[in-house]
């Protein structure tokens, strides 16, 4: 029998996507019509870094829906039932790849992607794959609909909140009452995600360490193959009662795990609300933060945890798509990495810290275990070599913004280092 006519016949949409990895002997994923990831194919290794970016936080990195929002790709896949072909966007790890939207019933279900890497795919191969997208979006469909068909259980219902599937908080709270769960007046979200694929087995560690706390009662989580999503409850009368919980929380894993082993979690956490319609916005907060930190690679402790504090983290993303277009360089910051590298100075560094403590000499010089008077030499050094005006807020704040990119994007640093010729 064709791979095709087993791929028409079989009702496991995992199996699907094996089968048609193999038949196309490349990586597949499959993701709902909200980029969230529904199944992938075996080999991880083979997926470009974008991929592995939704395969551990089980939905495509924001900056990547925004780039094919932004190059019509998205608006093409609603209207064409052929695929797409995307190309490459090698700075952030996107190899070239085809795509195609599974419709059921006339509605958009989900997405499937080819990442197509040295080869890419025949006339055939695409027709194959036009062909079998039917069937893939009633599987889909049905993916949703049996969970959606469960009564009764905690874990359908807390999903049920997250994906939006309810009509009316009415109808949320009758189907909680007979799945005898306490709905929380106050809550946040918070989503811990595994670094890499080999410290998965941290989140059963982390399970261990939520059924021990001592809010327990106060934690409903739902456990993935690379995350775990907790909503947390707290007092109804005192505001920011959950954000105390979940940094409480924070601190209780990190001290549990150990700093080597808890660095290999990203956490992220929503903002506090007591709308439970509000469910899902806040779990997309707490994902943003851990997008955020995929994209940037943070030092540990260095970008804020929660959605409400991530600031100017937000907008990274967007900034350094925006200068790469444009091959914008910091002609100040290109002189401090030249004179970093050729005398061997940490004046870019010592720019970020002194930025960051607002210009605060004693903590700038304290964060970089330095003595006062060495930090204020440097300081010269780095108004000598630019035009950097200390008392510019705004200066101040564009120079914050790049030293992050800088410092935290290594595309975008080689950038800088290339346009050098060092």
């Amino acid at each position: 029998m064709e791979v095709k006519e087993l791929i028409l016949q079989v009702e496991d949409i995992h199996k699907a996507t094996e089968l048609i990895s193999s038949k196309l002997r490349k990586p597949v994923i499959i993701e709902n019509k909200n980029f969230e990831l529904i199944s992938y194919s075996s080999s991880f290794d083979e997926f470009d870094q974008t991929q592995q970016k939704t395969i551990l936080s089980k939905k495509c990195p924001v900056f990547i829906i925004e780039r094919l929002k932004k190059e019509g790709i998205v608006q093409r896949l609603e209207k064409r039932p052929d695929p797409i072909r995307i190309h490459p966007i090698e700075e952030l790890g996107f190899h070239q790849r085809v795509v195609i939207s599974a419709k059921h019933l006339g509605h958009t279900m989900g997405y499937i992607w080819v990442q197509e890497s040295n080869r890419l795919l025949k006339a055939e191969e695409l027709t194959f794959l036009e062909e079998i997208t039917p069937h893939l979006g009633k599987l889909i469909y049905d993916v949703y609909a049996r969970i959606n068909a469960k009564e009764g259980r905690r874990e359908d219902l807390l999903w049920k909140m997250l994906h939006h599937e309810y009509g009316s908080e009415s109808q949320i709270r009758h189907d909680a009452s007979l799945a005898n769960l306490v709905l929380p007046e106050r809550f946040s979200v918070v989503v811990f995600s595994v670094t890499t694929p080999k410290h998965k087995y941290m989140l059963d560690y982390l399970e261990k360490v939520i059924q021990n706390s001592p809010s327990v009662k106060q934690i409903h989580y739902l456990k993935t193959e690379f995350q775990m999503i907790l909503m947390l409850s707290s007092d109804p009368n005192k505001e920011f009662s959950s954000l105390d919980l979940a940094r409480e929380l924070i601190e209780n894993v990190k001290r549990e795990t150990g700093e080597e082993k808890f660095y290999n979690f990203l956490i992220g956490v929503g903002k506090e609300y007591t709308m439970l319609y509000a469910l899902r916005k806040s779990f997309l907060e707490a994902l943003e933060v851990i997008e955020t930190a995929n994209f940037i690679t943070p030092r540990p402790e260095s970008m804020p945890r929660e959605f409400a504090k991530l600031g100017i983290y937000r907008y990274l993303a967007t900034l350094y798509e925006k200068n790469r277009s444009e091959d914008y360089y910091s002609e100040d910051l290109l002189g401090l990495i030249h004179n970093d590298t050729g005398k061997q100075t940490n004046l870019l560094r010592t720019l970020e810290v002194y930025l960051a403590n607002n210009g605060k000499g004693k903590q700038t010089a304290n964060q970089l275990f330095i003595h006062p008077n060495t930090l204020n030499y440097r300081i010269k050094q780095i108004q000598e070599l630019t035009n950097i005006d200390f008392n510019d807020f705004n200066m101040k704040s564009y120079l914050y913004t790049e030293l992050l990119l800088l410092n935290n994007v290594k595309a975008y640093y080689q950038r800088y280092k290339e346009a050098l010729k060092i």
